[in-house]
């Protein structure tokens, strides 16, 4: 297929889970060149998929990525901002660290990516960025107000850019996927007791498989949603009916 034929994409958290799933899926699609961000050279066997290892949180080595792909590219076409941990613990009980941690890694390092990005988009007038929230960002979360915080802020964030990156002309759009409950190593962690009852809620009786959530990002990520910005897609089976 082709339905990303010479495009350039950034995936930030592409070694394991959603992140790896996007960045296999969309290697089947022609690209250009897919930059996984941040993640182990091992984990890949396709050839348009390039590994870089530096953190969302380092400005520089960020400045000097954006510098990179000018040289070897010219552009950028696709921002999947995908990066996040997870620091959970109740309100009263959690620390100034654990939600810096969450805050700078899941909130603050989608921001440095996307400023960095969107002058490339800017010149080009045109280009799809991608955040990967939660339905925590949407519905809150026990256990997570750092998390969720974290989630909501993409959401926010998003409609922001959605509006302020096409001021002046262009077609660069801004969307959000909100996926519940998937099956991934972060998944691993959620007690039984709070996992069972929310698959017992969703209409189709078991969890989001990660490629689920990658076929969605490559029809937001192809031209085939050229008319669709600043919009939440949830991608959970209908949990939340």
């Amino acid at each position: 297929m082709n339905r990303l034929k010479g495009k350039v994409i950034a995936v930030t958290g592409g070694a394991r889970g959603v992140g790896y799933e996007i960045c296999k899926r969309f290697s089947e699609e022609n690209p250009e060149i897919i930059y996984s961000i941040d993640a182990l050279p091992a984990a890949y066997s396709h050839a348009q998929v390039r590994p870089l290892q530096f953190s969302i949180t380092d400005r520089p080595a960020i400045a000097d990525f954006i510098s990179r792909a000018r040289r070897e590219f010219g552009h950028i076409d696709v921002l999947i901002n995908n990066a996040a941990v997870t620091r959970d613990a109740m309100l009263v009980k959690m620390t100034e660290e654990q939600w810096d941690t969450v805050i700078e890694v899941n909130l603050k390092g989608a921001f440095n990516m996307t400023q960095a990005v969107a002058p490339l988009m800017l010149e080009q007038k045109k280009g799809s960025i991608i955040s990967v929230s939660s339905g925590s960002g949407v519905y809150g979360n026990i256990g997570q107000t750092n998390y969720a915080a974290t989630k909501a802020g993409l959401i926010g964030m998003t409609y922001s850019w959605a509006k302020e990156l096409n001021l002046k002309g262009g077609e660069i759009r801004c969307n959000v996927l909100a996926p519940d409950n998937i099956e991934t190593e972060m998944a691993q962690s959620i007690p039984a007791g709070i996992l069972e009852p929310l698959i017992a809620r969703t209409p189709f009786k078991r969890m989001c498989r990660p490629y689920e959530v990658a076929n969605t990002a490559l029809f937001l990520a192809s031209d085939e949603s050229s008319f669709i910005n600043g919009q939440v897609i949830c991608v959970n089976g209908g949990l939340r009916l």
